[in-house]
């Protein structure tokens, strides 16, 4: 049987299961659960793949190249839309503040819990790997891992032509179209900040000019309804994207580079569950109850998990805040779409820590040195900002993080193998920071819609919008 012909009968299969899923969405069946299946499919997808062909073969590679309509495509349509919902959000939620002061108070507590906690996943980070005693020199490079590392080495000499403040600079928008596009790895942020700065003009406005204000106001709203319309749509396609995503992601896995890395594999996932049971320790900490909150998160974390994206989550991030766990509209957008960027728990605060600890012996450094950890941890807090919220942002982490500590970059592409299965925990634990610093941000300044967030009913994403 020639190549073309199994490329078919897998695109056929494909096809059969998202009829299934279609089938669930016109029986009324719910939108996590559609969502989950997707999941459970996708992975029986690609272990298939992987059993029958392989993850290096010619059918494997032209198979993912069509499930990336379904599963990248999906990815595609999330990031059309982050612009939008991110700049007509924040733009509404601070139009609609009654003092400018409380716009501070947000900003402050939900970078107060997102670099908080970062901290503590480098500090969960250094322990699993002191707990593994995970050391790079024990590690076997080949081509690919040696090619990596020199890809790594070419990264680093650009970036470290930026000094500390031009990488500050890089966070202000000079062009805002052009930061709408896309154009930079801190374009959401400046973004951002563009929305905070226009916002803060309006509510000027308001007091000296208040007919044009109103007349501002009313076209943001109207914006506002479109985008939220966009945003239901595209999130109606999740479970399709997910089953696309996830079958990729397992044909394609190389089962022995994580055999041969088993070690960091799982030192990594402790590190993440352990920071995943720190967050939710947060949560009952702040008196609401953790059980519920992964209820109602799930959806959000399962997608997370399969897409390896924080920046193409964030709309379904806010959409959960908001309507699920009742966090007030301007925290969840803003949380949401500073937790694609600053503070990263998984890729910004555990990841570079692991690495830098597993480095360490190889440049004759005692990785349990104090002040070695001292400066490691504060190294990690401060370069946590900025790290872009798509697959790679790690790297670009573990850039900064190993050359502030003077630690040959190169090591790390030793990982190149296991990068995909460790990333989709780091994504997860990415947005579920994020989501933690908004909720107890809007539970601090007393603004957390108690009732939303205590009613059991509402753990399924809002699509009454597309009835």
């Amino acid at each position: 049987m020639a190549t073309g012909a199994y490329v078919i009968m897998n695109i056929a299969i494909i096809l059969i299961l998202v009829g299934l899923l279609l089938f669930m969405q016109k029986k009324h069946v719910s939108f996590s659960k559609r969502v989950f299946t997707g999941l459970i499919l996708g992975i029986v997808v690609g272990a298939f793949l992987q059993w029958v062909y392989g993850s290096d073969s010619e059918v494997v590679q032209q198979t993912t190249e069509w499930y990336n309509i379904l599963g990248r495509g999906y990815i595609r349509f999330l990031m059309m839309i982050v612009i939008p919902l991110v700049m007509v959000s924040i733009i509404k939620a601070i139009i609609n503040l009654e003092r400018s002061i409380d716009l501070g108070k947000m900003s402050v507590w939900i970078l107060g819990f997102l670099l908080g906690t970062t901290m503590i996943a480098a500090i969960v980070g250094i322990s699993s790997a002191l707990l593994f005693n995970l050391n790079a020199e024990q590690i076997e490079a080949g081509d690919m891992e040696i090619q990596r590392g020199l890809v790594m080495e070419e990264k680093l000499t650009s970036l470290e032509s930026m000094s500390t403040p031009d990488k500050i600079l890089e966070f202000i928008p000079t062009n805002v179209f052009q930061d709408m596009a896309g154009s930079r790895a801190t374009s959401t942020i400046a973004v951002v900040i563009f929305s905070i700065i226009l916002g803060i003009a309006v509510l000027g406005v308001k007091r000296k000019k208040p007919e044009q204000a109103e007349m501002f106001t009313k076209m943001v709203n109207a914006i506002y309804a479109v985008v939220m319309r966009l945003v239901t749509l595209i999130l109606r396609l999740t479970p399709y994207g997910v089953l696309g995503l996830m079958a990729n992601t397992v044909a394609q896995t190389d089962v022995d580079g994580i055999i041969e890395l088993g070690k960091f594999v799982l030192a990594s996932y402790l590190a993440l569950f352990v920071m995943f049971i720190i967050h939710l320790l947060l949560i009952a900490l702040f008196g609401l109850n953790p059980a519920l909150y992964v209820k109602k998160v799930l959806p959000v974390l399962g997608f997370a998990f399969t897409s390896r994206s924080s920046a193409g989550t964030i709309p379904l991030n806010v959409q959960v805040q908001r309507n699920n766990l009742g966090v007030n509209e301007g925290i969840a957008n803003m949380s949401a779409s500073f937790g694609a960027t600053i503070g990263q728990n998984g890729c910004a605060g555990i990841y570079p820590a692991m690495l830098a600890v597993m480095i360490a012996p190889s440049q004759g450094i005692d990785p349990l040195n104090p002040t070695f950890l001292i400066t490691l941890i504060a190294v990690i807090v401060i370069s946590s900002f900025g790290v872009a919220g798509v697959g790679g942002g790690a790297t670009f982490a573990a850039l900064l993080v190993l050359s502030a500590m003077d630690l040959p970059v190169a090591l790390a592409g030793l990982l190149i193998s296991v990068e995909p299965l460790i990333d989709m925990g780091r994504t997860a634990l990415n947005v579920n920071g994020a989501m933690v610093s908004g909720t107890l941000t809007s539970r601090v300044l007393k603004t957390l819609n108690l009732k939303t967030f205590n009613d059991r009913n509402k753990t399924e994403v809002d699509m009454s919008e597309m009835a």
